[in-house]
């Protein structure tokens, strides 16, 4: 597939973009562009792009990782918010088939992916005959925790996702139990997915810098791990309510569940039958631990998982 070689993206260039347009980037909307050329190589390195490929990307910016993944790639929708960078996207990005931009909020809402846009990445899979589905994207921070839940726990088969986000989001994805940053997130990826760190990034690779370090996360969604969860959005729903209140310990969690109170002495005798110390709290179990709860406590939110937990 031909295409014109994207110039390269440094801050001279992007601020001259900028300027021509009249676009200022916005900090509340977490735009901030890499300009870093050899992580754009390592961010397309990592995902292992090929013309069986179809990618989202969520956050065109001034297109510049769109046009490397439409360089490996079969096929790229690419979701932009911001109507100035939709418009100057669609003109350096013009001349290139298998990209289609999409001017919307990747979240219908904070639940829930924008259904047109799950639509037009299955119509660009069908055009360009992909085989696998992929996220690439330096993710907004503001949309980066359900955008990932989301597709984690949604109907669309992923194959893997290569995310910059936070360094704290990468931080919490990656966590083990017990730590400070372990809760409901790091639960609900590691027992979807595998998940791990490709490289932490400083501001000083972004223009504007953040205020924060970033990094390069590596997800890759298991069918195996799926199965057993068995209902991703019950395990969701799960997690957050026993997470509402995190300081407080396992019995007393349980107990004040928001579908209804239960008895202090069926939960302890529940948790006892899991071999689950009553007296711990949600942050200090492992993965499958809390899947166990799930089942034995979720009210038919994990009615499909494995019962021989």
């Amino acid at each position: 597939m031909e295409s014109t070689p994207s110039p390269r993206q440094t801050v001279s260039y992007i601020r001259g973009l900028l300027a021509t347009r009249g676009i200022s980037p916005k900090s509340k909307m977490g735009q901030s562009f890499l300009i870093d050329l050899n992580l754009l190589e390592l961010i397309v390195a990592t995902a292992q792009l090929d013309r069986q490929d179809s990618v989202l990307e969520v956050g065109t910016g001034t297109g510049s990782l769109t046009a490397h993944l439409a360089d490996h790639a079969g096929a790229v929708v690419s979701v932009e918010l911001d109507a100035d960078y939709y418009r100057m996207a669609r003109e350096l990005l013009a001349g290139r088939p298998n990209i289609s931009l999409v001017h919307a909020d990747v979240l219908a809402r904070k639940n829930e992916t924008n259904p047109d846009v799950l639509a037009e990445w299955d119509r660009m899979t069908r055009q360009f005959n992909g085989a696998r589905r992929k996220l690439v994207a330096n993710l907004p921070y503001v949309v980066a925790t359900p955008v990932i839940g989301n597709l984690l726990i949604g109907p669309v088969p992923i194959e893997r996702m290569v995310v910059m986000t936070q360094w704290e989001l990468a931080e919490r994805m990656t966590a083990v139990p017990g730590t400070k940053q372990y809760g409901a997130l790091a639960v609900l990826v590691q027992s979807l997915a595998d998940v791990s760190i490709v490289r932490r990034l400083a501001p000083s690779v972004f223009w504007p810098r953040p205020q924060v370090d970033s990094a390069i996360v590596h997800i890759r969604p298991s069918a195996d791990k799926r199965e057993r969860v068995g209902d991703p959005v019950g395990f969701r729903s799960f997690l957050r309510d026993l997470y509402t209140h995190r300081r407080k310990n396992l019995r007393q969690a349980l107990a004040g569940l928001p579908g209804g109170r239960k008895d202090m002495k069926e939960v302890d005798r529940t948790l006892a039958e899991l071999d689950i110390d009553r007296t711990l709290r949600a942050e200090a179990l492992d993965p499958e631990q809390h899947l166990r709860l799930c089942v034995a406590f979720g009210g038919g939110r994990a009615s499909a998982a494995r019962r021989d937990l």
